[in-house]
């Protein structure tokens, strides 16, 4: 089940129905490191680019795509060499045995997403028993998994529909759906038990996925800011701050200030990277966690790949100094991929409004500062600010205290949430910025 845009099918799940209500589910990715041999010409470039990165108009593939989209692609009706996670479950999603290995598929189907939630909505379809019946599992597993204190961050992403010439005719928030859920709690399974089969079982040397405890003074910030909205964060230990962070999520669910809440609550997180010394994954609550399920556009899968299958041959543990190196390189390939996609994504953003410039939108302020007011418009879902030198009928401050800001003389307010209209004034491409002017308050 994939995006209906995909063309590179990493993952593939089976469903085999056994006996006294348990399952045998298998987790399928595309077996890059056959392909590859490590050192070789492919690996090398591979390795110096880490990770795929994906701008809006278009991927920039970590292999070349005679691998990524023909050779490794898990198309269906075509046999793939896999690297798979098996597990014979309950039908509550209690892993009852597991088996790690390399494999040959043939998928009978590929679904994108919006073919499987509809079967999950209630249509009949292609495999509709099975899609149910992982949705249900996947369902439970979560559930388990935030009462265990995973945080459930969500939130929307901006993308656009292009045209022919790759210009942008229209703004959309991506939102996840259940098909979308289902996927990632099989992948976040097989990413855990494998980690766990390595690092807990057979204490060798591994390439972990880790994020650490947040920093306090960060934690004390956001329960400050998120004080102006009557919320209240409290905890007294690690596990207890993710259950309060995801009450306070919750709570801002469909509040005009949910996304800003949802970024600094981010912000507020230690940054999640690659690493041999394991200290667990804070945000997923889990102990032990790899990426095991995209090597074709993540480098450190295709080294949980190679490491696997050392230990499934009975290898002593592997030296550690070469793997933390390539995992450091690997998290600073992956942060620069991560600020190439946000720049992507405001660039088209700027450019989706250059033909806008002079035209008055309604949107909702979402950010404050020394220098300007952000706004974000109504269903364009692209955000420019109001500097505070172009509002000319007051002297206008930004009050930290209060995140808002003040005018001096006649003390307007303009704080998080607020309906406004504004004017695009202009859309300059090259610095990737929009600026807005007329800032006007709308009173309902």
């Amino acid at each position: 089940i994939d995006p209906d845009d995909a063309k590179d099918f990493d993952d593939a799940l089976s469903v085999k129905f056994l006996e006294n209500d348990q399952v045998e589910v298998g987790i399928h990715i595309a077996d890059v490191s056959h392909y590859i041999q490590e050192g070789d010409v492919i690996d090398e470039e591979a390795v110096k680019r880490a990770t795929s990165v994906y701008l809006v108009d278009r991927v920039v593939p970590m292999l070349p795509e005679v691998l990524s989209n023909g050779l490794c692609s898990l198309r269906p009706n075509e046999e793939k060499l896999c690297f798979s996670a098996v597990f014979v479950m309950d039908f509550n999603g209690i892993v009852k045995s597991e088996w790690f290995g390399r494999t040959v598929i043939e998928s009978d189907r590929r679904f994108t997403y919006e073919e499987a939630q509809a079967i999950i909505e209630g249509e009949k379809g292609d495999y509709d028993k099975e899609i149910l019946l992982l949705n249900d599992m996947a369902k439970k597993m979560r559930k388990k998994r935030v009462e265990s204190g995973a945080i459930e961050f969500g939130g929307h992403e901006v993308k656009f529909r292009l045209d022919e010439e790759g210009q942008p005719q229209e703004a959309f928030l991506k939102i996840t759906k259940e098909s979308n859920k289902l996927i990632e709690e099989f992948m976040l399974l097989a990413n855990r038990k494998v980690a766990t089969y390595v690092g807990k079982e057979l204490k060798n040397t591994f390439v972990y996925r880790i994020h650490d405890e947040p920093d306090p003074e960060k934690l004390r910030a956001f329960k400050d800011f998120i004080k102006q909205f009557g919320l209240k964060l409290n905890y007294e230990s690690g596990e207890a701050a993710a259950k309060a962070m995801n009450k306070v999520l919750k709570e801002m669910e469909g509040h005009a200030s949910e996304k800003m809440v949802r970024e600094l609550a981010v912000r507020s997180m230690s940054k999640a990277e690659y690493s041999t010394e394991n200290v667990g994954h804070y945000g997923l609550a889990f102990d032990y966690y790899s990426h095991f399920t995209s090597p074709i556009r993540r480098y450190p899968d295709v080294m949980v790949h190679r490491l696997l299958q050392f230990y499934l041959d009975k290898n002593k543990s592997a030296a550690k100094e070469p793997i933390e190196e390539l995992c450091k390189h690997a998290s600073s390939k992956e942060r620069q991929a991560t600020e190439a996609e946000r720049a992507s994504i405001k660039y088209m953003q700027v450019k989706f409004m250059t033909n806008k410039v002079g035209d008055t939108f309604m949107g909702r302020i979402t950010g404050a500062t020394t220098w300007g007011i952000y706004v974000e418009l109504n269903e364009l879902y692209c955000e420019g600010m109001v500097s505070l030198r172009d509002l000319t009928d007051d002297h206008y401050i930004f009050d930290e205290s209060q995140y808002m800001v003040v005018g001096k003389r006649y003390g307007e307010t303009f704080k998080l949430g607020d309906v406004v209209q504004v004017r695009v004034k202009s859309a300059n491409l090259v610095a990737k910025q929009l600026d807005f002017d007329q800032l006007e308050k709308i009173s309902f």
